[in-house]
């Protein structure tokens, strides 16, 4: 719903575990190390617990992705099983074919199962067991798991076991009948949820991947969702979803403090009371706990039956005082307490004039937002001189070997891009004023370019005045600049090969080969989904830009200044 209005590709926030959104934080990091261990090493247990929604699933769909080729895993993602049923599991997991009198036996089970074990360490294979969830395994079953252990060559076990659980699991692990299995752990680790620049991070890596900015969420409101979620991914990303959508519903761009704390009260399922009406009326309270302790103090002053002055002044009518003239005042004096206050006029400040909106400049400036005078102002962010009306712009850009791009997209999509653009924006008179972005500022406010007009607009005054076209200027990294597909040969192709096996730091088969075979379209594959690009195989303008930009190349202006 919220996607195309933030210039995103998908929703950055689901609770499906997409092993594309794993954000290795250094607690993150050491958890899938401890399980890629636990694959190459043999022996023993593997222990990997965290709370609920801290990411335990989805570093284990991480850890299938980067597994060797000679590995095979039984994954089991239900434990409460019967032993029986969990080593049946096991053996539907490898593929093992039982038949029918096999099945009704634990000893035939184990029997074929230790066979399919020698058999793949016979061909180099490893196999490995992963357990989810599992706290949820019954005493029985994981004395089944210990004696699956037992399968054994002379120098190595056949089966590398990982438990993956809730703190519950390390709980169910101490008990005194488990302690045979215990001391056979290996490796432990307990995932920590994320502290506060932790958070921060974790929501602009997931708003990147699905194509947008990071600048969505302001920090206080990032710093309002941990709070909120003590850290928590899986609770992130259900508050962080509920505020994208009520920025939606507000048509504003940016997620900021209140934003946030609104949709945290609405995922809690219930408005929280409002401070002021409590604060208002403590503080009536304690004014009048203190009048109390000051009268029970004056009393002998005054007599038991007798109220000091300022206070039976109180009780009479007193009349609305006029407006103070801007002169000193004069003392008041306060008999009960013995004080004497000066009360002083605080100044106004005077406000600082506003700015016109976006609409208003673009129509006073509507001479300098023409074609020609963009293109003047996007070619001098790459150091090319252009005279409106002297050619075809691009026919210059060309010159200086520049190639130009013309798209219709997203917000995200620029992001990735990262070069200077000409927007095309146009206001409720149907006026299209070009306009040149020049950058986008770390607060996430667009800077713009009118002629020799320079101005900084906030993403939610800008939006609604643009649809999705936009021209940017570009500059090959080699060759021409054009789409090279399956079959292209050339210079240029041998480039894109070098240069993608310095990126992907993997050789290539032919590595000095000038023809785009099947596996230069494989690397291009790979160095696209790395990107977050559609992975077709085709190194059009799009993959080259984005190449450009991995291997850091000079002379290039980008709209984020710190990259």
């Amino acid at each position: 719903m919220y996607t195309s209005f933030f210039g995103l590709n998908e929703k950055p926030f689901s609770i499906t575990p997409d092993p594309r959104y794993l954000f290795l934080s250094e607690r993150h990091a050491e958890a899938l190390a401890h399980l890629l261990y636990g694959v190459t090493e043999s022996g023993g247990f593997i222990q990997l617990t965290g709370e609920v929604g801290t990411g335990k699933t989805t570093i284990v769909r991480s850890l299938l992705e980067q597994l060797p080729p000679d590995t095979r895993v039984a994954l089991v993602l239900n434990p409460r099983l019967s032993p029986h049923e969990f080593l049946l599991t096991i053996c539907e997991e490898l593929r093992l074919p039982l038949n029918l009198e096999q099945r009704g036996s634990m000893k035939a089970i184990v029997d074929a199962l230790n066979q399919r074990l020698l058999e793949a360490h016979a061909e180099g294979q490893r196999v490995v067991l992963i357990v989810d969830e599992a706290q949820n395994l019954s005493p029985d079953v994981l004395e089944q798991i210990r004696l699956l252990t037992n399968l054994e060559t002379a120098k190595q076990k056949l089966l590398q076991i990982i438990l993956i659980g809730q703190p519950e699991l390390r709980q169910l692990l101490a008990r005194t009948d488990l302690r045979q299995l215990a001391q056979r752990i290996t490796g432990r680790y307990h995932l920590e949820p994320l502290d506060g620049p932790e958070t921060r991070a974790y929501i602009a890596h997931r708003l990147r991947v699905a194509g947008g900015g990071a600048e969505i969420f302001t920090v206080p409101a990032a710093k309002a969702i941990h709070h909120a979620s003590d850290g928590v991914p899986r609770l992130i990303n259900v508050i962080c979803d509920r505020a994208l959508l009520g920025a939606f519903s507000r048509e504003q761009s940016r997620v900021n403090r209140r934003l946030a704390r609104h949709a945290v009260r609405e995922v809690a399922g219930a408005e929280r009371r409002s401070w002021r009406p409590w604060l208002a009326s403590s503080a009536a309270v304690l004014a009048l706990a203190i009048a109390g302790v000051v009268l029970w103090q004056q009393r002998d002053l005054f007599g038991s039956g007798a109220l000091p002055p300022a206070v039976t002044s109180l009780t009479e009518s007193v009349p609305a005082p006029s407006r103070p003239a801007a002169t000193d005042p004069d003392p008041v004096e306060i008999p009960a307490l013995g004080v004497t206050v000066e009360s002083r006029p605080m100044p106004t400040p005077e406000p600082e004039p506003a700015a016109p909106p976006l609409t208003e400049t673009l129509v006073t400036l509507a001479s300098e937002t023409g074609t020609d005078a963009a293109f003047a102002n996007l070619l001098d962010t790459w150091g090319v001189t252009y005279l409106p009306g002297t050619g075809r712009p691009c026919d210059v850009a060309l010159a200086a070997r520049l190639r130009c791009l013309f798209q219709q997209g997203t917000w995200g999509q620029i992001l990735t891009l990262d070069r200077p653009v000409i927007l095309s924006l146009v206001t409720e008179d149907g006026g299209q004023h070009q306009v040149v972005l020049r950058g986008v500022s770390a607060g996430g406010e667009a800077e713009l370019e009118i002629g020799p007009t320079r101005l900084t607009v906030g993403l939610g005054e800008m939006m609604p005045l643009w649809f999705g076209d936009f021209l940017l200027i570009w500059k090959p990294a080699f060759g021409s600049g054009r789409i090279m597909a399956e079959g292209a040969q050339g210079a240029d192709v041998a480039a894109l090969r070098s240069s993608l096996s310095e990126l992907l730091v993997q050789p290539l088969e032919s590595q000095q080969s000038a023809v785009f075979d099947t596996s230069l379209r494989a690397a291009v594959q790979t160095f696209q989904r790395q990107q977050r690009l559609e992975p077709d195989g085709v190194a059009g303008a799009r993959t080259l830009i984005a190449l450009n930009n991995a291997l850091g190349l000079p002379d290039r202006p980008r709209l984020n200044s710190e990259r």
